[in-house]
């Protein structure tokens, strides 16, 4: 399916407008243009292809003067094209541990693995404040194809992480537990409070953690 998909999407301009999309919530053919250094109407003719093949699909936003602004964003169906590090077989071991060891035989073999990813990830982190922490994780996780990056706030405020795609949304939508013990392994990771919050909508995914220095 994956590899169908990225044959259709084929030249590099697709797959950098669709990078584009993916780390936002949506973008007019303008701003997409600005961002990738090309022409509007080269812009809107990859949008349109990608429409056509189920990638795009557009809405309207409300503007507080004037006529809406139509904008393309990508479709549940793009969301194959971009990495995953989970599969079913994944969540059908767990619901088996589940049925067999009772129900929380799958929560303790997820922590497991949470301990082993976090352990992972300190032995790799740089960086002596908040701030700094926050950009490497940011880092790490965009490497394992979290799109990720860090805003860090003004002093006194808290730092975000912010998250454009989940390469385990499967495991996630399978075993909602995944979101605390993500949140859990930022807070030991960066050793501040982290709350977690998700939007999603059609192929758009944002997870933001909003990290915080400790009471």
């Amino acid at each position: 399916m994956k590899q169908r998909l990225i044959q259709q999407v084929g030249r590099s301009a697709r797959l950098r407008l669709m990078n584009e999309l993916k780390r936002t919530q949506g973008l007019c053919v303008a701003d997409l243009a600005a961002r990738m250094g090309m022409s509007y109407m080269g812009v809107k003719g990859v949008c349109l292809d990608l429409e056509k093949r189920g990638l795009l699909d557009t809405w309207r936003s409300p503007q507080p003067i004037g006529r809406p602004q139509m904008l393309y964003r990508l479709t549940e169906r793009a969301h194959d094209l971009f990495p995953t590090t989970s599969n079913a077989m994944t969540i059908d071991v767990l619901a088996a541990a589940q049925k067999l060891f009772g129900t929380t035989a799958a929560e303790k073999l997820l922590l497991v693995a949470f301990q082993k990813t976090t352990a992972d990830y300190a032995a790799r982190l740089k960086g002596r404040t908040l701030a700094e922490r926050a950009k490497w994780l940011a880092r790490l996780r965009d490497h394992d194809g979290y799109m990720a990056e860090c805003a860090a706030g003004e002093a006194g405020e808290a730092v975000r992480i912010v998250e454009h795609h989940s390469p385990i949304l499967d495991l996630l939508r399978a075993f909602p537990l995944v979101a605390r013990l993500e949140s859990e392994m930022f807070a030991r990771l960066l050793g501040v409070a982290v709350r977690r919050e998700e939007t999603s909508a059609a192929g758009l995914f944002r997870a933001t953690f909003e990290c915080g220095e400790l009471d």
